[in-house]
């Protein structure tokens, strides 16, 4: 299982230091939380602030804002992966823009309380699925052992039709639920505080791997 370290939990008043701690581990993935105080009520940062990153990761940029497929371009210039939020578009209109994408490397991802099955028709066209084991919008929330089902179901949509995506979970992960969400089938595993609020990072990552 891959490890995609949140940012949003680290000290943003020593990037540099934290840049290097991280660059020091490895980690494969970088997980960036782009917030616009709308679609959820929390801001964080865009894609000037991305820009000015030296993660030598794989960038993973997950958008929880309004409108995202109008801010894709800008998002996927910078990153390998960049995942919005079904519930911020039109369903037809992210099913005509999945079919119709160039190389951009794209992601969906689901608040708890919607259904996994919505997704269905999506699947084949997707480069990521993100799983939210929290509502999003916050660091340190607790995880939502009814992710885990969603996890599981896409692990046999997967294998069943030989879909590509890659199957990611974000939120509340420590040591004992990074196991539950492997077991089910998840390949990225998204840890922001287990890992930020640790004096020892790969220690960290190599727990919940």
């Amino acid at each position: 299982m891959k490890v995609s370290p949140s940012i949003l939990s680290m000290d943003f008043n020593n990037v540099e230091q934290e840049t290097i701690k991280i660059n020091s581990t490895d980690c494969e993935f970088i997980h960036l939380d782009v917030m616009d105080g709308k679609f959820v009520p929390n801001t964080t940062f865009d894609d000037s602030f991305i820009k000015t990153l030296k993660f030598n990761k794989i960038f993973d940029t997950h958008l929880m804002i309004e409108k995202p497929l109008s801010a894709l371009d800008k998002y996927s210039s910078i990153s390998e992966y960049v995942t919005f939020h079904y519930e911020a578009e039109d369903h037809k209109d992210i099913l005509n823009f999945l079919q119709n994408r160039k190389n951009t490397k794209i992601g969906l991802s689901i608040k708890p309380n919607t259904s996994i099955e919505v997704l269905d028709d999506l699947l084949p066209y997707l480069d990521l699925v993100l799983v939210m084991s929290v509502e999003p919008g916050f660091a340190g929330q607790k995880f939502m052992e009814s992710s885990i089902e969603k996890i599981k179901y896409l692990k046999l949509k997967k294998d069943q039709h030989n879909y590509h995506y890659l199957i990611e979970v974000d939120g509340g992960i420590n040591e004992e639920n990074a196991k539950k969400v492997k077991e089910a089938g998840c390949e990225v595993v998204v840890a922001g505080t287990y890992i930020f609020k640790a004096n020892n990072y790969q220690e960290q990552i190599d727990k919940i791997r």
